[in-house]
């Protein structure tokens, strides 16, 4: 079965690779889509793919690399669209909705 999450990750979540790691991960689980910073200092995902390599994004987010540390995280569980054909790392700060 196929799903869609949106995920935000608190914490020290910026400067410390978090995208590039979760970039790395999505890409080795197979899971699509994409993954920015917010100007909140917060870190989004939206995760599409398998349940369980979604679910596995979803945990290894928990925890993040090594020198992060994530103090909350929350998941949005969205229809899944399959919009998306690969996993990318937005390199723009947004506004935080």
């Amino acid at each position: 079965m196929k799903i869609r999450i949106v995920i935000t990750v608190s914490g020290k979540v910026q400067g410390v690779s978090f995208r590039k790691q979760t970039a790395r991960m999505a890409e080795e689980l197979g899971v699509c889509g994409w993954v920015m910073n917010l100007s909140d200092g917060s870190v989004q995902g939206c995760f599409e793919g398998g349940s369980a390599a979604v679910e596995a994004l979803f945990t290894w987010c928990s925890v993040g690399p090594e020198r992060a540390s994530v103090n909350f995280l929350t998941c949005d569980i969205q229809p899944y669209t399959g919009e998306f054909r690969d996993f990318r790392v937005v390199l723009e700060e947004v506004k935080a909705a």
